[in-house]
């Protein structure tokens, strides 16, 4: 191909497009910041999911059918039970504290929702714990509804739409893995590159995690919602334990840290049900002692023991993803319990993979020479492309001396490029 009318770019060029790029990259991380609550949800549910969005894409033969009934049949439904546990939580603190905690004014500060007065604050409070004072009084009853309504409800429609663009986001990552797996290989160059490596090991490392935890907390909530049925059924009515599903939930989740399982959870279940068998005649006593026994064996050891370790983040250590999980709303609010996991694995792999190499001035490579046995092996992780390199000669890892055009092609037997196209120094 003749090239001598070709204009080739200068430096000075060059130099405009890296700095016009370096302002696209800047006005992304900031609006990344401002929603990052939203990114990082959307992260988790995309990781949480896909292995179960793999195994469906088996059976329907379409990306965007499996994802979307992996988003339909088991995110939403998750996140539909979230809202109802939080709710109900809620009610029962507001309940057994009374004025001492304000929940209502809690989600407003932690959650980000958006503060409501204290007066509009106090008349919701008043309809929802004595509804029937209003009925007799319609004009008391739609000044209050005129005055808090709006109020209430822009922020239950923010938290849906927060809720609802976070799960659209999973329902995007997982549809177009694929394509951006595709162009991830050809932004990094290729399989054969230290980026390369290091975003699959992070990507191989949050599956591992996301969807362990998720799977962890779905099977204990099950456990554990199952052991708090049996214990209305063999005791009565007499020894019951109230809020059965929100519990089991909460216990789920509590299990995800390690040491403390659901210890924070079923123990004040067990001094609730020994303080109403102390009320009632107390020989029941016994039979609390019986279901500490039980709960300890089925939601402690258990978990701990044998779950845990197998399912839990298998490729990470638990110790260190505890400290992930406890620090991060601390430092970060409630997303932390999303970002602080993220930053923790992307900050191990770049110790185990690229961090040695630098300060030793050497040549950076594909493996991890650090931590071998913490997190995920570059070599073995990472999604397959839809271009196989070296296959049809396209693809955007083609190796030396093929006849690809991708832009990780490398120079080919003949020194003038890969597959022995003529090309500028532009287009290396």
């Amino acid at each position: 191909m003749d090239d001598s009318g070709r204009l080739w770019p200068t430096d000075r060029s060059r130099v405009g497009w890296w700095l016009f790029v370096a302002a696209l990259a800047a006005a992304a991380a900031y609006v990344a910041y401002e929603f990052v609550g939203l990114l990082v949800v959307g992260i988790f549910g995309y990781y949480a999911t896909r292995p179960i969005c793999d195994r469906v894409g088996e059976l329907v033969d379409s990306d965007a059918l499996a994802a979307a009934v992996t988003v339909l049949v088991v995110l939403v439904p998750i996140v539909a039970f979230s809202l109802y546990a939080g709710l109900q939580l809620a009610l029962a603190v507001q309940g057994f504290v009374g004025d001492a905690v304000d929940p209502l004014a809690f989600a407003a500060q932690y959650f980000g929702l958006g503060e409501v007065p204290a007066d509009e604050r106090a008349a919701l409070q008043r309809v929802i714990q004595d509804p029937d004072a209003f009925v007799s009084n319609p004009r008391e009853t739609a000044r209050t509804v005129l005055t808090t309504g709006a109020t209430i409800a822009s922020m239950v429609v923010s938290t849906l739409l927060f809720l609802a663009l976070a799960v659209t986001l999973s329902y995007f990552l997982l549809r177009n893995d694929e394509p951006f797996a595709d162009a991830l290989l050809r932004l990094f160059g290729g399989r054969d590159t230290t980026a390369y490596a290091y975003a699959t090991a992070v990507d191989a490392d949050l599956e591992s995690v996301f969807f362990g935890n998720f799977l962890f907390v779905v099977v204990m909530s099950v456990v554990a919602t199952g052991a708090y049925w049996a214990t209305n059924l063999i005791l009565g009515p007499t020894l019951h334990v109230p809020m059965v599903p929100v519990l089991g939930f909460l216990t789920g989740v509590a299990s995800l840290i390690p040491l403390v399982v659901g210890k924070v959870i079923y123990v004040p279940v067990l001094g609730y049900l020994a303080i109403a068998a102390f009320r009632a005649d107390g020989t029941a006593i016994a039979l609390v002692g019986g279901v500490a026994v039980v709960y300890f064996l089925v939601l402690d050891f258990l978990p701990q023991t044998f779950l845990q370790p197998y399912i839990s983040g298998r490729e990470l250590d638990g110790m260190m993803l505890m400290f992930a999980y406890l620090l991060g709303p601390v430092m970060f609010g409630w997303y932390g319990f999303f970002l602080l996991p993220i930053l923790f694995v992307a900050v191990l792999e770049a110790v185990r993979i690229v961090l040695p190499e630098l300060i030793h001035g050497e040549r950076l490579t594909t493996t991890a020479t650090m931590g071998g046995s913490v997190g995920a092996d570059p070599q073995d992780e990472g999604p397959v492309p839809t271009d196989q390199p070296g296959e049809s000669g396209t693809g955007p890892g083609a190796q030396s001396g093929e006849s690809g055009t991708g832009p990780g092609d490398q120079p080919g037997a003949n020194g003038s490029g890969s597959g022995g196209t003529d090309r500028s120094p532009e287009d290396e």
